[in-house]
């Protein structure tokens, strides 16, 4: 069965993006935020816990330096501090997970700092380092794109495993790359359609924008549960899948 992840633990203080006690029963892995574009220490705590009572994974959710920008906005870093804050912000993580009794079971970067890991691979090599120095044998979950094998090909070197992910909600152009916000219809919007694509995907396929069905194989799939139908959307998800 494909499993659902979900970023989690990206409230701040007293803004607080979903009610995640809603959200862990349907989920089998929660993208824990780190701190540097989401997650104060209490906020990161609670979701640990909630997700152990839970049995869902945990997995580090790092970003760039970013409050402001909630970390969706690139930044020019070398590669040495790219691997240096991964590092950084999984190691408090852990931190948080080993007092509960629990550890990080993987590695998901967040926003524009994903996307620098998709398109450079200067960014991609950083991240494997950092993945590569912590202390268990994790993997590193990234997009699942037709340049499968590429990515795989530069992780053997690194002896990191990887997890491939799609997403629920959002439209997918030909070239097997998601349709950028900017453009129309770039997200899904009816839970029809929401659940309809994950169907798909856990069927090996994906319906792109031109209409036409393309190969998608994916390990896990990314709900979102920060939207006011969020929560309903992803027990419709998790409902379509075991039925």
């Amino acid at each position: 069965m494909i499993k659902l992840n979900c970023d989690l633990g990206e409230g701040y203080g007293n803004w607080q993006l979903v009610d995640e006690s809603q959200v862990m029963p349907h989920i089998d892995m929660a993208n824990v935020a780190c701190g540097f574009h989401a997650g104060d220490p209490l906020t990161v705590h609670r979701t640990v816990q909630l997700a152990k009572a839970h049995g869902v994974q945990i997995g580090a959710h790092p970003s760039y330096p970013d409050l402001v920008g909630f970390g969706r906005r690139s930044m020019a870093c070398p590669p040495e501090e790219v691997t240096a804050m991964v590092l950084y912000q999984a190691g408090a993580l852990q931190g948080l997970c080993a007092a509960e009794g629990t550890r990080i079971d993987y590695v998901k970067p967040h926003g524009a700092l994903y996307h620098d890991m998709m398109g450079k691979e200067d960014v991609y090599r950083a991240i494997l380092e950092a993945v590569r120095r912590m202390e268990q044998d994790i993997p590193l979950m990234l997009m699942a794109t037709p340049k499968r094998e590429k990515f795989e090909t530069v992780a053997a070197e690194y002896s990191v495993p990887l997890l491939f992910e799609a997403f629920a909600d959002r439209r997918y152009r030909p070239d097997g790359t998601l349709t950028p916000r900017t453009e129309a219809g770039a997200v899904l919007q009816e839970a029809d359609a929401v659940v309809e694509q994950v169907k798909n995907i856990a069927a090996g396929r994906v319906i792109a924008s031109d209409g036409r069905s393309y190969p998608m194989q994916a390990d896990t799939i990314c709900v979102h549960g920060d939207n006011p139908h969020g929560v309903a959307v992803i027990r419709e998800i998790r409902k379509a899948l075991h039925s």
